[in-house]
């Protein structure tokens, strides 16, 4: 029988820029790869404080509370939620690729003795911008 050897990937996004590591974590699960993000509560929105804020609360209080948008306060939600934009998720492709994605927080048990990979183009640090917000505070501070 035929063995199909699925590559399976864990990527800490301790400091890495949200947009761009979600580009690459969906480019990566389209090709069929299965992702593992962890440390999702450090990972980081760039812009100003203020105006990131104001967006997210927009989208929080449009709406109706039974019928949506629902927006995830909990910051692996958030993540995924971020990286399921960047899927094709109304089709089939989409949808298994978005299977293939999983945020988590902090580290789980049974990734602490794989290697861990960062994604070296979405670094904060090799980015001008000194503006941001990580994920954490951000979700904390919607919720209010």
């Amino acid at each position: 029988m035929l063995e199909y050897l699925v590559k399976m990937t864990v990527i800490d996004s301790t400091n890495l820029i949200v947009g761009r590591l979600a580009t690459n974590v969906a480019k990566r699960a389209l090709l069929g790869e299965d992702i593992n993000i962890v440390n999702c509560e450090k990972a980081i929105l760039t812009g100003r404080k203020e105006s990131i804020l104001k967006k997210y609360r927009e989208r929080r209080d449009r709406g109706n509370p039974l019928k949506g948008p629902f927006i995830s306060f909990m910051p692996d939600r958030f993540v995924r939620r971020i990286v399921r934009g960047m899927l094709p998720y109304k089709q089939e492709k989409g949808r298994i690729a978005y299977k293939k994605v999983m945020c988590y927080l902090g580290v789980p048990d049974k990734f602490k003795n794989q290697k861990v990979e960062t994604v070296e183009s979405a670094d904060v640090t090799n980015s001008k911008n000194t503006k941001f917000i990580d994920v954490e505070t951000l979700t904390k501070l919607i919720r209010k």
